[in-house]
């Protein structure tokens, strides 16, 4: 197995409050900067929204033979209309989130964001995302340009990508297959920064994950009426290659 488990987390965290790189942030109620849901006037709101900055409280816990669940929200209030939720579900062979928002307030609201999962693999640039193949997608690194995935996407370096796609996708890291579902999400981003990671991780550390979202984006943006909810879900296995 890659030491460390499905999940990877830098080994060189920035102090908080600063956001913790790794693991499965939860950017919520915006992907990126795309500030639709921002309420401040100026959309001066953090990068992925406040949910990943804020301090989630354990809300119940249920352990049973398939494993375990648990319920998480938030401390404090994070929006005037929206509140979020956690849960998840894990055992030896499958991990699922969901992140749940609940519109209590009274005027529709834009909302997107993103399950940012840090995927550990053996190396990054030698990975293949198998599933996306014919998917049309906005290629961040190219001024959003718009094009079609021809073939299977291997990963030779950095890219950030949004496809449009609901399908499954499969990260083949040489070593094993892990199998990528997602619920409530047409964007599947793809993204890793290449030979130039973030302040806080080295490049040798960086070539130990692969992000694979589950995502709403601005190619699928969630309108929320009034007493509605969202499910945005993600769902990580094995692969049975017996």
């Amino acid at each position: 197995m890659v030491p460390g488990g499905w999940l990877w987390v830098t080994p060189t965290p920035q102090a908080l409050p600063g956001a913790v790189r790794g693991g499965i942030p939860l950017c919520w109620p915006w992907f990126a900067d795309e500030r639709g849901a921002d309420e401040s006037p100026d959309r001066s709101g953090p990068m992925h929204g406040p949910a990943r900055k804020a301090q989630w409280r354990l809300e119940a816990v249920d352990e049973h033979e398939g494993g375990v669940e648990l319920h998480l929200s938030p401390s404090e209030r994070l929006h005037s209309q929206l509140i979020p939720r956690a849960v998840i579900q894990a055992n030896a062979r499958r991990l699922h989130v969901e992140l749940i928002t609940e519109h209590v307030g009274e005027t529709p609201i834009k909302l997107s964001g993103a399950l940012h999962s840090y995927l550990a693999v053996l190396d990054s640039f030698a990975c293949r995302a198998e599933g996306l193949s014919g998917a049309r997608y906005l290629d961040k690194l190219a001024g959003f340009a718009e094009r079609d995935q021809q073939g299977e996407l291997a990963v030779r370096g950095g890219l950030d990508r949004i496809y449009h796609s609901n399908a499954e996708v499969i990260l083949d890291d040489g070593q094993r297959r892990l199998r990528i579902a997602r619920q409530g999400s047409d964007s599947a981003v793809v993204w890793h920064p290449g030979e130039t990671p973030p302040d806080d991780t080295s490049p040798a550390a960086a070539r130990r994950f692969l992000c694979v979202e589950s995502a709403n984006t601005r190619l699928d943006p969630v309108w929320l009426v009034p007493g509605a909810q969202h499910l945005l879900g993600t769902t990580l296995s094995l692969e049975d290659v017996s």
